[in-house]
Parts: structure tokens; C-alpha cells; sequence
């Protein structure tokens, strides 16, 4: 047995519930790992709302890092000890579990299993946007919604050590301060000003080379107005909600535009490409170029006020759940 949280009916935060739950030996190709810490993040939400589709009943989370106490039948690369995290694993909110090893990767000795747990979603995914889906080159100009949110804080430092000019986006002064001290160079509060017109004077007219944007509904269009001819527009979320009625005649007259809608799952699909990824953004941190800051933690049993402060911006960096 062990303890996890259980979504049995689509909904609010308050479908979060915490069980006793059996737990199978681990199977051929599986560990069985004692979780250390889970990390929190947007898609978390969209699953319990039903905005993503799984099928009830499910424990929710992707995120998370511990330590190997068992091994399945077959498993050679993995030992009893190991310390390990992953990011693309549903299952994520509980005490222990078995997960199939195709999703982990060791975590280096220098890198606690906390902020391995803070950051291997949201550092990856900060990885592909920077590196893979548009790669920003020395002399680029971004622009980053959601600034101060995990993956924002991430990808701020980590343009800024590619040589770019870094633009955010954030919703108040607190969150101004904290994405200033990570890497931005400007920050647009966007409760305050219309951050379209504010790019359009930072960058005297020339615009950006890319937005990438996880907030959806509430900064679309506007985001295209802000970029260069032939620019790329990255919608990597939607935590004000889905763009609708894309009409892709936009593209054409906003200066011959590109789009895309990536996700990390696509990026990290074979054994060489997580490895190739995660250890990236394991050099980024050893480095001191990019530093995680966990700002939140909760006990597991209180995921549901996790997901209500994540849910109202009251959150900022990276949130743990702690079994």
C-alpha cells in the first residue's frame, strides 16, 4: 500500500483527495522509486478540468524525483539506490510508485532530488523552446509570458546566456522584481499596460524574433503583433484558457508569420532524445547560468490548495508537493 491522490471525478481543486492505494510489485521494464518530491505545474491542472483528456480514475503529475528501492524483471540500467527523476510520467502525486524506466534519467550527484523535482519539466521544456523549437542565436530579441512562473524564471536566465535580449511579461511588482533578477531585461506588467505597444517602444519598432507563450486566450492575438516579419509564435500552454478560432489568414497579415504548438512529450520521445535534454539542462544549472528557485512547498495532502494558489497566480518560480 501506499498514498497517493486520486481524481474520481473531474473538477475543482477540491477533487483532489488523498487515499490509500495498492501498490503492485514493480513490473518487467519498471522501478519502483520512494518519492523525495513532485513537482507542480499547469498540465496538472488542465487533466484534473478535463481540458486534457484521461480516464477517470487517474493520480495526476508528471513530475517528480526520488529514489530506486525495487527493481522489475529485465531492468539492467537502473539499481536499487539510484537517485532518479522524470517529467513525462502520469502518476506523479504519490508517496511511491512504479514507473517504467524509459521515462528516467539519474540525477547528478551536485543536483538535490528537490530541485531535480522543480526542474525537470519545466527546465526542459525551457530547453526545447530555447534550443530546439526556435533556437535563439546572440543578438535575438524574445519575448516570455508568465516571467516569474517556472519554466519564465528558467528560460530567462537561460536566453540571457544565449545572448538575447529578454523581454517578460508579469502581473505585478512582485513579479516584476523576481523575473528582473533572473535574466530579464525588461518586464511588462501586463495588468497595467498594453504589452504589445510597450514591445513595439523597447525595441524602437523592430519587434521580436519569437514569442513563446503558456498563457493562451488572454495574450492571443496581441502576441503576434509583437513579432518581426516572419517571426515564430511558440504556444507551448493556455492558463487563461485555449485559443480559439485560430484564423491562420493572421499569419499572412501580420507579416508572413510561423506558429507552432509544441509539447515536451514530442521532444523527449526516445531514450537518446530525454538523455540529450535532460543533460542539457543538467549543464545549464551546474553551470550557474540558470538557478532553480522553489518557491512554494506543500504537503502532499494539500494538493488542492497548491492547485488553487497556481490557479490564482499567487505562485511564482517553481512549487513542490512533499510526500
Amino acid at each position: 500500500m501506499t498514498q497517493a491522490i486520486v481524481v474520481r471525478a473531474l473538477g475543482g481543486p477540491e477533487v483532489l483527495g488523498l487515499e490509500e492505494v495498492e501498490l503492485a510489485p514493480p513490473g518487467p521494464g519498471e522501478v519502483r522509486i520512494r518519492q523525495a518530491a513532485i513537482g507542480l505545474n499547469f498540465i496538472d491542472v488542465y487533466f484534473r478540468t478535463g481540458l486534457y483528456k484521461g480516464e477517470l480514475p487517474f493520480i495526476p503529475g508528471k513530475e517528480g524525483a526520488g529514489t530506486v528501492t525495487e527493481l522489475g524483471e529485465g531492468v539492467s540500467d537502473f539499481a536499487v539506490g539510484d537517485r532518479v527523476a522524470y517529467a513525462t510520467a502520469d502518476g506523479a502525486y504519490a508517496v511511491e510508485r512504479n514507473i517504467d524506466t524509459k521515462h528516467l534519467v539519474k540525477v547528478p550527484a551536485e543536483i538535490s532530488l528537490e530541485t531535480a523535482a522543480a526542474m525537470m519539466l519545466k527546465g526542459m521544456t525551457a530547453q526545447y523552446l530555447l534550443l530546439q523549437t526556435f533556437p535563439v542565436k546572440p543578438g535575438m530579441t524574445i519575448l516570455f509570458h508568465a516571467a516569474a512562473g517556472g519554466v519564465g524564471l528558467i528560460a530567462g536566465q537561460w536566453a540571457k546566456a544565449l545572448g538575447a535580449t529578454v523581454i517578460g511579461t508579469a502581473g505585478s511588482k512582485e513579479k516584476i522584481e523576481l523575473a528582473l533578477a533572473h535574466g530579464y531585461d525588461h518586464v511588462i506588467d501586463y495588468t497595467k499596460e498594453d504589452f504589445a505597444a510597450r514591445v513595439l517602444e523597447l525595441t524602437d519598432g523592430s519587434k521580436c524574433d519569437v514569442v513563446y507563450d503558456s498563457v493562451g486566450k488572454d495574450t492571443f492575438p496581441k502576441s503576434l503583433d509583437c513579432l518581426k516579419r516572419r517571426g515564430m509564435f511558440v504556444s507551448f500552454g493556455n492558463a487563461s484558457g485555449p485559443v480559439e478560432a485560430f484564423n491562420l489568414g493572421l499569419l499572412a497579415q501580420k507579416g508572413s508569420l510561423y506558429a507552432t504548438r509544441p509539447t515536451l512529450f514530442q521532444y523527449v520521445a526516445t531514450r537518446a532524445e530525454l538523455d540529450a535534454c535532460a543533460n542539457s539542462l543538467f549543464d545549464v544549472v551546474r553551470s550557474n547560468k540558470v538557478r532553480i528557485n522553489i518557491n512554494q512547498t506543500y504537503p502532499l495532502a494539500e494538493a488542492g490548495r497548491a492547485h488553487s494558489d497556481l490557479e490564482a497566480r499567487k505562485t511564482s518560480g517553481a512549487t513542490l508537493l512533499i510526500p
